[in-house]
């Protein structure tokens, strides 16, 4: 929609233009609920990461328990966000999560921030930890959000969505600046840029460690990172995005998973990867439109071509 037009634009033009107003709110535009997903509106510390600038990740949520921090998440509906199924284990009621959308510092003020409570938990069946993989989680809202330039939705990848070995990707989060070292003061939202490191490369890098300490990578994770390490997501990013660009669009290759300790050598950041899930997702969430290898996919129906069509046929025929 913001390609064609901003919102407050919008609005003030269709006042005067009545039948474009009954025909829009019919099919949801009239509100701006028509999104392209992984754009964020206001442009572009995690272990070795820097603050991100304040509203540039507009669909990072800071999910807590009873108060607390406990992991990220990022919205890919209006009312779904999507994260890490190890952080909703069984024994932990909905009723004692708040989710925080539009949030940028995790100790301050947030004027743009939203809170939500949960309804349900949809957890990948057959999950059992992080490291047997299948670390997957759908949380539905209580309640849908409304757009803002500081709440939008990433796009998701569908099965034929490829990443491959070296792309530049992001992390964000609010998790530990270091091992054992938490994200101090207000706590803005950290971003850290880390290469996707193909499967082979990341399996021999874990199969370096102790016996004790040796993971296998299976076909439904992705790694990133640095063989030396320095740079990672860290405990409490857990559930967050791995994003990578397409096509001018941020979509989310990965969920922060698990690994060994933090930016360690031959330790790279193992992550859910998403685009082996695209059943689950579209089954969970039968509204979602993914992105494939061509254009991107709009989140809540009808595309910018779609809408400016619409204008011009109702205005000059």
């Amino acid at each position: 929609m913001r390609d064609l037009i901003g919102c407050v634009q919008l609005r003030m033009f269709l006042k005067s233009h009545s039948l474009i107003v009954a025909v829009l709110t019919t099919v949801g535009f009239w509100t701006c609920d028509a999104q392209v997903c992984g754009r964020p509106p206001l442009g572009n510390r995690i272990v070795g990461g820097t603050e991100a600038p304040e509203g540039a990740w507009p669909w990072q949520v800071d999910i807590q328990m009873d108060g607390s921090h406990v992991c990220g998440g990022t919205l890919i509906t209006k009312d779904w966000v999507l994260s890490a199924a190890h952080c909703f284990p069984k024994s932990s009621p909905v009723s004692s999560y708040q989710l925080y959308l539009g949030r940028y510092k995790l100790n301050g003020l947030n004027q743009y921030e939203v809170l939500k409570k949960v309804w349900r938990v949809e957890v990948l069946p057959g999950y059992s930890s992080p490291q047997e993989g299948r670390d997957v989680a759908l949380v539905q809202l209580a309640s849908p959000v409304q757009w803002t330039d500081h709440i939008q939705p990433i796009c998701l990848p569908d099965a034929n969505v490829q990443f491959p070995s070296g792309t530049r990707c992001y992390v964000t989060g609010w998790g530990h600046v270091q091992e054992g070292e938490p994200l101090l003061g207000t706590g803005p939202l950290q971003e850290v840029e880390v290469p996707i490191i193909g499967q082979a490369s990341c399996r021999s890098m874990y199969q370096l460690q102790p016996a004790t300490d040796r993971v296998d990578i299976l076909s439904d994770m992705i790694c990133a990172g640095f063989k030396e390490g320095r740079k990672d997501s860290c405990q409490g990013d857990s559930g967050g995005p791995l994003m990578c660009p397409k096509n001018k669009t941020w979509v989310q290759a990965g969920v922060v998973s698990f690994g060994l300790g933090c930016a360690q050598p031959n330790q790279p950041g193992v992550y859910t990867r998403l685009s082996a899930f695209d059943s689950f997702i579209r089954s969970t969430v039968p509204e979602i439109q993914l992105f494939s290898r061509g254009s991107p996919n709009w989140a809540g129906g009808i595309g910018v071509p779609a809408v400016a069509a619409l204008i011009s046929l109702t205005l000059f025929t």
